[in-house]
């Protein structure tokens, strides 16, 4: 087998976390592959646990650990030199110096980089085939942000989002091929990059759907038998934080009106203090971390996703679909997923509707959309097929726009 680079910008373990699927199915895809060496970081004390799991799958590793607010502090520098913070905020010494001896001590000629700040290690390497996932158009999310916030935070947002995509055009226009998560977040990349469009496609994120199945013997986790509306994510995720707010300010006091029983259940690691201070409200519960997400979305009568602002699919509307629980779902989080509204998931386009459908389904189970949901994943959402459009894109002389 020949050897690889694989440049992630965290830790791709465990596999059920956020943008830590992707990066970790892409790995174990990798790994039967090619001899993979892995450049990561690790910004979580909790994920040290994982370096063992995750060097049986590579020839070599290397583990930058990573101060969130020691990051950010230092990224701030790039606002005195016209940079990108992002960039600044994934600047490692020693991860560089690896990549050096990686490239050269094993000859490698295949290189893939996952999400933009990691392309800085590899931009003097042209020799090599060279393929990025940006997964997401994270500049657009930026620009998202600028939008929602006040000053002095709406320019800072703004500054990175145009600097931002300056830098993942010249990433786009350097490396042999550029993916993303789904065809409308490549078709819009088109649009922003023109010069790297034939360079430019996508492949859909994937479920495990026997680990996601309505099958698995999971224990009920609400207790108290009252129905149970569940949003699950990383709570320390703005987007996610913007999402439950709203949904707890425009949506769960009606909900709560019609349904006094019905609970508010926000399931995920971190949650800022903005978030656990909507515990103090009747029927919200706020979880934090806990061991295994599935008995939380399998015994809720319904699952939501009113995210405001969102990029490429939605990982947690793929898992609850998986389950064959019914989905609400704002416009932006239904965004590249292929399910049809009103047979396959609810889709919501304010908090007016979001309120009639949650109660409908509270009063009303139907088991027909959930059933539906977890053949339209089943169908179309497999890790297998989506990860092979990747190999030939590692392989010399294939577009990414003929590969995708």
């Amino acid at each position: 087998m020949e050897h690889l680079l694989y440049l992630v910008h965290r830790i791709p373990y465990p596999p059920n976390k956020g943008d830590k699927i992707r990066s970790y199915h892409l790995l174990r895809h990798l790994a039967e592959r090619y001899h993979v060496h892995l450049g990561t970081f690790v910004d979580d004390a909790d994920d040290w646990q994982h370096t063992d799991t995750v060097k049986k799958l590579c020839a070599s590793t290397h583990f930058a650990a990573l101060d969130p607010l020691k990051s950010r502090v230092r990224s701030l520098g790039a606002l005195l030199t016209n940079g990108v913070l992002s960039v600044d905020y994934y600047r490692n010494a020693g991860l560089q110096e690896w990549v050096r001896q990686a490239m050269r001590e094993h000859g490698i000629s295949r290189v893939l980089v996952f999400s933009s700040p990691m392309a800085q290690y590899v931009m003097d390497y042209a020799q090599a085939r060279r393929v990025i996932d940006f997964v997401d158009i994270d500049s657009d999310k930026w620009r998202q942000y600028a939008e929602k916030k006040p000053w002095p935070m709406s320019w800072l947002y703004g500054h990175e989002a145009r600097q931002l995509l300056a830098y993942e055009r010249h990433v786009a226009q350097r490396f042999d091929a550029s993916l993303f998560v789904s065809q409308p977040e490549a078709e819009m990349f088109r649009q922003l990059a023109p010069e790297s469009h034939a360079r430019i496609g996508y492949f859909s994120n994937g479920v495990d759907t026997d680990y996601f199945a309505p099958s698995a013997a999971l224990v009920n986790p609400y207790t108290d038998g009252k129905p149970a509306i569940a949003f699950t994510g990383a709570m320390d995720y703005w987007p996610n934080v913007d999402a439950v707010q709203w949904f707890a300010d425009e949506v769960f006091p009606s909900v709560l009106k019609a349904r006094p029983g019905a609970q508010f259940y926000i399931v995920g690691a971190r949650p800022t203090a903005q978030v656990q201070a909507l515990a103090s409200r009747p029927g919200i519960h706020v979880t934090g971390t806990v061991p295994d997400v599935r008995p939380y979305i399998a015994y809720a009568s319904v699952a939501v996703a009113p995210l405001r602002i969102a990029r490429g699919i939605q990982n947690k509307v793929l898992e609850a679909m998986a389950m064959a629980r019914p989905v609400v779902v704002s416009p932006q989080a239904l965004e590249g997923i292929k399910a049809e509204p009103g047979r396959d998931i609810v889709l919501a386009q304010d908090a007016g509707q979001t309120v009639a459908a949650v109660n409908t389904l509270l009063s009303t189970p139907d088991t027909t959309i959930g059933a539906a949901a977890r053949k339209k994943v089943i169908d179309l959402y497999g890790w297998t097929s989506n990860l092979s459009r990747v190999d030939s894109l590692l392989e010399a002389g294939t577009p990414a726009a003929m590969a995708c």
